[in-house]
């Protein structure tokens, strides 16, 4: 797996391939920025603005089998276990503030000038000022596994860190 920090345009083939694996024709998809070793997107990108609308969730999870993976990881509780870890640990609150902020900061950099007037002229730009990774608000939170995981794929971070060790163990395949 191999991010790819340029935008190249999307062939149809390609975006016909995301809308088979999200099940719906995608909303401002943008870019595959990280795709398998069949070159199968398994992360993709999407605008900051969709219909005049702020939409902070950058990087979505596509990829079928590691979506299942992280489907499994969830419904055996892992997100409130990884929580209560995080709770216990100001290290893992700083690592997850300084994540939020570095992928603000991605987030900035991809928006265009129209994207940006049309944020400011709605008084929405702090939808993606104040939010980090999935559009989260809180930020020592984990609400959702595949959108930590998918935008660890792109710029790493500590609760995908945290995904990894989990998925090299073999957690999804657990029932405890």
């Amino acid at each position: 797996m191999q991010p790819d920090h340029h935008d190249k345009p999307l062939s149809a083939d390609q975006h016909s391939r995301v809308a088979a694996l999200l099940g719906r024709e995608p909303r401002g998809l943008r870019a595959i920025p990280v795709a398998d070793e069949r070159g199968e997107p398994l992360v993709i990108r999407v605008a900051s603005v969709v219909d005049d609308k702020p939409f902070p969730t950058l990087y979505w999870l596509v990829g079928a089998e590691l979506s299942l993976r992280i489907d499994r990881l969830e419904a055996a509780g892992w997100i409130a276990r990884l929580q209560d870890r995080v709770d216990a640990s100001t290290a893992l609150q700083q690592a997850m503030n300084d994540d939020h902020a570095r992928h603000r900061e991605e987030r900035s950099r991809f928006l265009s000038d129209a994207e940006r007037q049309v944020l400011n002229e709605k008084g929405m730009q702090s939808a993606l000022d104040e939010r980090g990774i999935g559009g989260i608000s809180e930020p020592t939170r984990i609400r959702c596994l595949h959108t930590w995981y998918a935008a660890h794929l792109v710029t790493p971070n500590i609760i995908g860190q945290l995904v990894d060790e989990l998925l090299a163990e073999g957690k999804y395949l657990a029932t405890d």
